[in-house]
């Protein structure tokens, strides 16, 4: 695959740089049974996305005061699970030698996403987080907003994924996807080494 066109490098946080599928897991297992909510249901829809769309798809029921509460409630049981929150394999040596502008675009809060990133030892300069759009994934509006703050048009970027609606705001947003875990991107990659040679 020919990337000497990429001019940008736009990455999801979550299951992507940093490695927190544990504790994204616990925190939604532990919501699910406060909410009386169906936990298979709650995880197959929870990975990727803003809190907020996991609770209107799982809890339809909830008028817009409860979701966002519940939301918070989600957001408020993983803030301090660090524990087991790391880079993932070859972010921090794809970090360290990539010499495009980058930027992390993630559905998680500020805070949460300065907790995991600071966790897996990852400083970021460009950080666009749910808290900064209107439209979480699958909308391409994140991604946009991170090309914006690069410079870089959209359509220039490489985005990098590990769930399927952040792989589909990637092509929304016009950018070129590598995919993780075997999701369906443009690229398929097994890990961020891999993804550094490529660049390379």
């Amino acid at each position: 695959m020919d990337l000497s066109g990429v001019e940008g490098v736009l990455f999801d946080m979550d299951g992507t740089l940093v490695d927190s599928d544990a504790a994204v897991e616990r925190a939604w297992l532990t919501w699910a049974a406060e909410y009386d909510t169906d936990p298979d249901a709650v995880l197959a829809v929870a990975h990727g996305a803003p809190a907020e769309r996991t609770v209107r798809l799982t809890r339809p029921d909830l008028d817009d005061a409860a979701v966002a509460v519940a939301a918070a409630r989600q957001l408020e049981l993983q803030y301090e699970d660090l524990a087991d929150v790391v880079a993932t394999p070859g972010a921090l040596e794809l970090l360290a030698g990539l010499r495009l502008p980058w930027a992390v675009v993630t559905s998680a809060d500020a805070r949460l996403a300065e907790a995991r990133l600071g966790a897996a030892g990852i400083d970021v300069r460009v950080l666009v987080t749910v808290e900064d759009i209107r439209a979480g994934k699958p909308d391409p509006e994140g991604y946009l907003r991170g090309a914006e703050l690069l410079g870089v048009p959209a359509a220039r970027c490489l985005v990098v994924e590990d769930a399927e609606v952040g792989v589909a705001a990637g092509r929304a947003a016009g950018a070129t996807v590598a995919a993780l875990k075997g999701v369906s991107g443009d690229i398929p990659i097994s890990d961020l080494g891999e993804l550094a040679r490529l660049l390379a």
